[in-house]
């Protein structure tokens, strides 16, 4: 609540916020060629990134209450994350997102199988909830 409050304070009158995060959901991990996609399996999130959306959602609803922000507008939608090959991939997820995802085998051995027998054009991708909201000060 501290930071928001401190983009309260320096915020023009009347200034807008913009809340732009994703969103746990078990996220879904796709193989993708020129003309389709097949679902290999789901991410699992971690309690810390479920943990964090909700901290997050809480926040924001208790500054609407206090009369610091007004939502205006709200909107889902995905965001991609591609790679060329499972390995590359695997070596993204370990590194950036162990925070808060995790790969079971079963998926894994599924993105594995899925991207060995497609098109020579398949990439792996990773489709992620967003969230946008257009908050404006008050």
């Amino acid at each position: 609540m501290h930071a928001l409050d401190e983009i309260r304070r320096v915020l023009v009158p009347v200034g807008i916020m913009v809340d732009l995060r994703p969103l746990a959901g078990n996220w879904p991990i796709e193989v993708a060629t020129s003309r389709d996609f097949q679902e290999a399996g789901r991410v699992a999130d971690s309690p810390t990134g479920l943990e964090d959306d909700r901290a997050a959602n809480e926040t924001m609803t208790k500054a609407e209450t206090q009369k610091w922000f007004s939502r205006q507008r709200e909107e889902f939608f995905p965001f991609f994350y591609y790679w060329d090959s499972p390995n590359e991939m695997k070596e993204y997820v370990d590194e950036h997102w162990a925070d808060f995802i995790t790969i079971d085998e079963i998926p894994w051995r599924n993105v594995r199988s899925q991207w060995a027998v497609a098109n020579a054009d398949a990439r792996l991708r990773v489709r992620v909830k967003m969230l946008i909201t257009r908050w404006k000060k008050i």
